[in-house]
């Protein structure tokens, strides 16, 4: 089931082609057109950094994609707020806000930094570890799985600015 520009009513709203539940689980409900229902639906993002708004599939616990959804903000704000509150858990990528500290300038290395989550540590691997986003972002990847974003660099100190260069 796609949710595409060939369902919007006149007012920029999709039309109810399923409906979104949560249940006393906690899970997300998915209620088809057709009344199929799957327990249990993730909504994934297909462009998380660059269009986190666009691009959104419900996957079934199977891993079968129910529904796509092009653009988030179009959707009725009920179905919206839910499928906000979702990916808000599932999307955990904490801000650099400074860099305190880096253990060496080689890799592996610990960082030590202020985050808009609060402060931590976690170790860079590699230096390809570290993406750049355009012109002036960043993602740096944790050795434990976790994603830090850097949204402007020049956003940052002159101390955490200087530290970031001698890895890139």
């Amino acid at each position: 089931m796609r949710v595409t520009n060939s369902n919007f009513d006149s007012d920029s709203t999709v039309s109810p082609v399923f409906r979104l539940e949560r249940q006393a689980s906690g899970r997300l409900l998915f209620i088809g057109a057709n009344g199929e229902q799957h327990d249990g639906v993730v909504p994934v993002r297909a462009f998380p950094v660059a269009a986190p708004d666009e691009g959104i599939s419900l996957v079934s616990t199977e891993g079968h994609e129910v529904a796509w959804i092009e653009q988030l903000q179009a959707l009725p704000p009920a179905v919206r707020v839910l499928l906000q509150e979702e990916l808000a858990l599932r999307d955990f990528v904490p801000e650099i806000k400074q860099l305190k500290s880096v253990s060496t300038f080689g890799t592996p290395s610990v960082w030590t930094v202020k985050t808009d989550r609060g402060d931590t540590s976690f170790v860079l691997k590699g230096e390809e570890d570290i993406r750049r986003l355009g012109r002036n972002a960043l993602l740096i990847a944790g050795s434990q799985g976790v994603q830090y974003s850097v949204p402007d660099m020049a956003a940052l100190d002159r101390a955490s600015r200087r530290l970031l260069e001698r890895f890139l």
